[in-house]
């Protein structure tokens, strides 16, 4: 029975995982903070350029996402991420050294060149280590990142910009990469057959799951060397790169302007913005729990996706409708952040259901790259828009691209959907049968 199978890889594969995660979110979103924290002022920042400035990261973040997943499916997740905690300690410290705008806008777009292969590398690592029918809790684990990064940036932040001042900010949490890199290396291992810390028993039978789901995924939509253009031909997973692009442009609209959208609020110190920006991903972390755990339930990872979707959506909309009402409107934005991550682990499952083994690890780096420009879009139309309209109008903006999101995740193939009434041997035959399509 798989009950009686150790858990080990959960603690020595996720745990690890999901610090490195957490560590990239902080050294991303930290920008949030410093900049309603005096970094505009000092550097003479508008909203639009601050905008620039959140969202330019993205631009970078394309650049490696595919060859990161081919890395981590060909070659060692390990080593890439280690040398990626490496940059991002160099970057991150440099950036509380900057004096002008144009160093800022550059070090943000190597700081995302340097995080830009992290999460199709760590989802690739997941799928060596979980089979499908735990894949969707073991990647709602690692999709925590963003949630407990926000928890623990939003209060930190706003006291080191308190006590010290922005640039502080930058040196203290980059330095945190370093200590994480020892971890890292000392810990993680990319494959089971690598891993001399898995108990045999555990070894035997997730090897023996996993070969059993890749045979039958071979067989079905057997592909040899696996192109990139097979990842552009497969309309599936480009409807996936449309929804993730929609998606991110809500997503990192609303979290790089969280903190600002708070100080307009409440008119609060940054102490008071970091202790009220933190409550919002504690319901991150109980949406991405409760998604996921419906989800895997039903096997109806569309529906899910979708509810997310507009939930966020309406969530946003009613934090503008209350903006009168200080409590009702703060909230609001509690509920988006419920559902703020909630769709990533349904979605994220989708990509080996709809591709083979050979094409899902590019096929995540696409839709990860080419779906994140929406993160460089969502924070520049917020500051674009609240230059010219008003941030009210901006948010508005905002849950429109979220509910182009949902309309497209309608458009999604049937493979992507997980048949739940599978047999004790995890088959699912009749839902394999809808990729050769």
């Amino acid at each position: 029975m798989q009950d009686s199978i150790p858990g080990t890889r959960w603690y020595r594969v996720i745990a690890p995982i999901l610090i490195v995660c957490i560590i990239s979110f902080m050294d991303r979103v930290n920008i949030s903070f410093a900049l309603p924290g005096g970094m505009d002022q000092d550097l003479a920042i508008t909203s639009q350029m601050a905008g620039i400035i959140s969202g330019i990261f993205f631009i970078g973040y394309l650049f490696l996402q595919v060859p990161g997943g081919r890395i981590a499916v060909n070659g060692s997740g390990k080593r890439f991420i280690a040398w990626s905690l490496v940059a991002w300690t160099v970057v991150s410290v440099a950036t509380g050294f900057v004096t002008n705008h144009y160093q800022l806008l550059a070090l943000r777009f190597v700081l995302g060149v340097s995080e830009g292969g992290m999460l199709p590398v760590v989802l690739t690592m997941v799928s060596n280590w979980f089979p499908e029918k735990e894949l969707g809790r073991a990647n709602a684990f690692v999709m925590m990142f963003a949630p407990l990064g926000g928890m623990f940036t939003a209060p930190i932040s706003g006291y080191i910009i308190n006590a010290l001042d922005w640039r502080w900010l930058f040196i203290i949490e980059g330095g945190l990469s370093a200590v994480i890199l020892l971890v890292w290396w000392l810990v993680v291992s990319d494959r089971p057959e690598e891993a001399r810390w898995l108990p045999e028993r555990e070894k035997e039978w997730l090897l023996r799951e996993l070969h059993r789901e890749r045979a039958a995924a071979r067989a079905v939509a057997p592909v040899s060397k696996a192109p990139l253009k097979a990842v552009f031909r497969n309309p599936g997973l480009m409807k996936l790169v449309a929804l993730n692009f929609f998606y991110q442009t809500g997503d990192y609209g609303y979290t790089l302007w969280l903190p600002s959208i708070l100080k307009n609020l409440t008119g609060s110190n940054m102490t008071g913005i970091g202790l009220l920006a933190a409550l919002p991903f504690v319901a991150t972390l109980l949406g991405i729990y409760a998604i996921s755990w419906l989800s895997d339930r039903t096997g109806k990872r569309r529906l899910w996706v979708m509810v997310s979707l507009f939930c966020f959506a309406a969530a946003l909309l009613a934090s503008v409708v209350l903006h009168h009402n200080v409590v009702a409107a703060y909230i609001a934005l509690v509920v988006c952040g419920f559902f703020l991550k909630a769709a990533t682990s349904p979605f994220w499952s989708i990509p080996g259901r709809i591709a083979a083994p050979e094409v899902a690890g590019s096929a995540r780096g696409v839709i990860n790259g080419l779906g994140n420009l929406g993160g460089f879009c969502g924070p520049y139309l917020v500051g674009m828009m609240t230059m010219l309209y008003g941030q009210n109008v901006a948010v508005c903006w905002l849950a429109g691209s979220l509910v182009v999101a949902g309309l497209i995740t309608t458009q999604l193939p049937k493979a992507c959907d997980r048949n739940p009434s599978v047999g004790r041997d995890g088959s699912e035959q009749d839902n394999l049968v809808t990729l050769k399509h």
